[in-house]
């Protein structure tokens, strides 16, 4: 199947957590002996917990538990908790936003629902992070997964390694997706008048010799590309570098997920980004969610 090629240098994004390097263990005398800590009696374990604490979460976990609603009597009983110490607790959640009172029925409150979806954030964007990992260790390149979100490219994640370095940002990586696969790939999956708002807003330079020329030759590369095939560039953002990226389509959101490897290993680019859009395929049922947020 034919690919659109452009130039390399998968352009780098915020990185991951960088990896810590950890200090050589110190040698030991043969004198020094470790000896165990003292266990600490469950009692004074017991005696760090705040019981109000304690209780005000079973209540919450309770209402959770109730789509439509419970009164405080049921929720005393359920928690097995005094009718007054339910109550106290009751008020000072309302008062909190963690729960909300209607008709004499508790429910769930905003603050409530904002920890929910911070963690269920939190949960989506650890299942792609577990992904990258993967395919980076699987392929032996460098990983990078991005959206076009408000109008903006945004690199999401980036997976690599001390072996397998990310591409570096050396020109901001938002304003020269003309340059890269990852934005390429991207403004491929806009309509003409997307396409044309961002290069009015983020027109062509070159960065390399390699390097598209002009808007019009940049538009006439997107049109030509076909829909589901990989992107690929040689050398366009960075001097060095050959990077790959795959289209993603969930909804209406325009993603990619890319890799980058050495201008000398360019012979492996096609079949590494083949695999990777493999990888995504057979991933993408339990990665709809998490891409599309």
């Amino acid at each position: 199947m034919a690919t659109v090629d452009t130039a390399p240098a998968e352009p780098h994004a915020p990185r991951m957590p960088s990896h810590s390097t950890a200090l050589p263990a110190q040698p030991r005398s043969a004198a020094h002996v470790e000896r165990p800590r003292p266990s600490v009696p469950e009692q004074q374990h017991s005696q760090t917990l705040i019981g109000s604490v304690q209780r005000a979460m079973r209540l919450l976990e309770t209402v959770a538990r109730h789509e439509y609603g419970a009164p405080a009597k049921q929720l005393a009983r359920e928690t097995g908790l005094a009718l007054p110490t339910a109550y106290h607790l009751l008020r000072t959640l309302v008062h909190e936003g963690y729960l909300y009172r209607d008709k004499g029925l508790f429910f769930l409150g905003d603050a409530a629902e904002r920890l929910s979806s911070s963690g269920a954030a939190q949960k989506r964007r650890s299942t792609v992070v577990d992904a990258l990992a993967h395919w980076r260790d699987a392929i032996g390149a460098p990983v990078y997964y991005a959206m076009y979100r408000d109008g903006e490219i945004e690199i999401v994640c980036v997976s690599d390694s001390p072996g397998s370095p990310a591409v570096e940002e050396w020109a901001d990586f938002r304003e020269t997706g003309h340059a890269h696969a990852v934005g390429q790939c991207l403004l491929s999956q806009l309509d003409d008048g997307a396409r044309r708002d961002h290069l009015d807003r983020y027109p062509v330079q070159s960065l390399t010799p390699y390097t598209v020329r002009d808007d019009h030759a940049l538009l006439r590369r997107l049109e030509r590309m076909c829909r589901m095939e990989p992107v690929t560039e040689r050398q366009e953002y960075a001097l060095g570098t050959v990077c790959a990226a795959v289209p993603i389509t969930v909804g209406t959101t325009a993603a990619t997920m890319a890799l980058s490897l050495p201008a000398h290993q360019a012979s492996r680019l096609l079949p590494a980004a083949r695999q990777l859009q493999g990888e995504v395929s057979r991933r993408i049922g339990s990665l709809a969610l998490s891409i599309s947020i």
